[in-house]
């Protein structure tokens, strides 16, 4: 039984290990004047968007939909 605990506390310090190394990972996607960056854990961490990019709204918000799917695909 102690050594079922045992185990369960490495599993559980090297997820956390696991966790801080995802953190730290940049996954970057671009397109038509989108950029989507996230990190490991698939959380987004910057979009950065260009002035050309601005003056299309529907094709805007097609190219973040896209940007976003890419990045995540990318870090999977």
């Amino acid at each position: 039984m102690l050594g079922q605990f045992k185990d369960l506390y490495k599993l559980r310090s090297q997820a956390k290990d696991i966790k801080k190394k995802l953190q730290k990972i940049n996954i970057e996607a671009e397109q038509d004047g989108v950029i989507v960056i996230i990190n490991g854990e698939q959380e987004v961490q910057e979009v950065r968007i260009s002035d050309e990019a601005m003056s299309d709204k529907r094709k805007l918000e097609k190219s973040l939909v896209n940007c976003i799917n890419k990045a995540v695909k990318k870090g999977q």
